[in-house]
């Protein structure tokens, strides 16, 4: 039975900086840092066989510090956009609270957690689910069905994306669903790629 592990990037500076950050490509704080070694820590036990990351620094740099804590550098990585966080479009950079005076908490709730809904000149869920979600289907998924135990460490909504369609939620459900910086979420599969069990690891 194959496994997927998917881990969100550990904190990074505009995550701090409570800024929306979507492509813009920034790095990890100290403390993202410490989160991808405990990540790294946590998936000692885990055997995985392959690796996949978007192509931000954040992504990038969480895998690496997660690869060496595990002692698995030599493993294939593959870095692809197909994994990017979402374009905020005008709103990246911008600091969160600040955006809800300017345009009001609902228009940024709705900008933040719809599926549908884009920001200005951005991206909306839905727009990320049908980049992340046929990649995974082309590339990911049949390294799974090879037996592969595989490891993705991407962002906040590209892997929400990618939960919407493994775990087959609601454009509804996914409103509420949050996935936390540095834990990772195992999926154990069976020989269809059907959820056999899922679990965070903490």
């Amino acid at each position: 039975m194959p496994i997927l592990i998917i881990v969100r990037h550990g904190q990074s500076t505009w995550n701090l900086e409570n800024r929306f950050t979507g492509e813009v490509d920034v790095d990890l704080t100290p403390l993202g840092e410490e989160e991808a070694k405990k990540a790294g820590r946590l998936l000692k036990p885990y055997s995985f066989d392959k690796a996949y990351t978007s192509v931000l620094k954040r992504a990038i740099h969480s895998l690496d510090i997660i690869l060496k804590e595990t002692g698995k550098i030599h493993i294939p990585v593959i870095r692809t956009p197909a994994l990017n966080e979402r374009n905020y479009g005008d709103l990246q950079g911008l600091n969160k609270t600040e955006t809800e005076k300017k345009y009001g908490a609902s228009q940024v709730l709705l900008w933040r957690r719809s599926f549908d809904v884009a920001p200005p000149h951005g991206e909306s869920l839905k727009n990320t689910y049908d980049r992340v979600v046929p990649y995974y289907t082309k590339e990911i998924a049949p390294d799974l069905k090879d037996g592969k135990n595989v490891l993705v460490v991407a962002h906040g909504n590209s892997l929400r994306a990618l939960m919407m369609y493994l775990e087959n939620r609601s454009q509804e459900e996914i409103v509420n669903l949050n996935l936390a910086t540095g834990v990772p979420r195992v999926y154990e599969l069976d020989n269809d790629l059907h959820i056999a069990k899922t679990h965070y690891v903490q």
